[in-house]
Parts: structure tokens; sequence; C-alpha cells
């Protein structure tokens, strides 16, 4: 019944069987591990309004805004040329609060008063971004304002801001 013929077939099939998927089965190396997948987006669904549902994605809003910074000697990635003392920067920063306040032109007065480098040309403009792309003080501010709302002055390791939201 069996024959000689088919143990070629059935050993090679044992062998296809046990094969690790290289041609000699030496040398191969472990994958790594997948990373895990990101979670699933869930809703948020209020009891007393269920038409209120919202993505949890909500929590990556983005805004825009535009800023001045008034950097101080030690504040990070203050330039060598920044002498003032913190105080000083404060008081800087007041001073260009207290300018928007009295109706000068918000871009005006981040071009005469911004130390951050290319802010006076980008009249101070961030773009869009999210609240985990900015250090908590700035967005904590930034994301609290209403649009066309101006900050008070704000302190974070790089100094001190005076924050206006755009959208």
């Amino acid at each position: 019944m069996w024959s000689f013929r088919y143990v070629p077939i059935f050993a090679f099939l044992a062998a296809v069987a046990a094969c690790d998927g290289t041609l000699t089965g030496i040398g191969r190396v472990p994958r790594p591990p997948e990373p895990p997948l990101p979670a699933a987006p869930v809703e948020t669904v209020d009891p007393e309004n269920p038409a209120s549902a919202k993505p949890a994605s909500a929590a990556t809003e983005e805004i825009s805004a535009q800023h001045l910074l008034v950097m101080y000697q030690g504040s990070k990635s203050a330039a060598r040329a920044i002498k003032r003392s913190k105080d000083e920067a404060r008081m800087r920063a007041s001073e260009a609060l207290d300018a928007i306040k009295r109706g000068q032109d918000f871009d005006k007065v981040v071009s005469a008063y911004t130390d951050e480098p290319g802010g006076a040309a980008r009249r101070g403009a961030l773009g869009r971004f999210s609240r985990d792309k900015m250090v908590k003080a700035f967005s904590d501010a930034a994301f609290a304002l209403q649009v066309g709302e101006i900050s008070p002055v704000v302190e974070s390791p790089f100094g001190f801001h005076v924050i206006r939201r755009l959208e």
C-alpha cells in the first residue's frame, strides 16, 4: 500500500512544517515585539444631555495664538546677549501688556518687546498647536483665553509671555 515514492514527499512536507522562514535557519534574528496600538477613541456623554457626545480626541483640540516673550539671563534658550534679571524681564513684560491695554497694536508691541528669535518678524504668530505642544504654564494660559482675549503676564521656563488667542 505505501510505496517508497511517497517518502520523499512526506520528508519534504515535514521539513517545510519545521522551517523557520529562512533558507538555512542559521543566524536568524528574532523580531522585536510590535508596539501596542493606540487606544480607540471613546465618546464621552453627559447623562443629562446625550446629544453632547464628543470624541475623547476633543482633548487634542488645537488653537491659534500669538505672543511676545521677554527673556532674562538664565531663562531657557536665552541668548547670551540677554543680561536683564528676572525682575527686569517681568517689568518689561508688564510694560508691554500695559501698552496693549492702552490700545497700541499687538503686532507693534510684539515687534518692540519680544526676545523670541524670529518672533518680531512673524509678529509672535505661533500657528495652530495642541495643548501638549507647549510648556504647561503657557498652554494653561492660552487655552483658558477666549478668542481675541489677551492674557496677563505668564511665566514659563523661557521667560515672561503676553498671549493673544486668535482662534
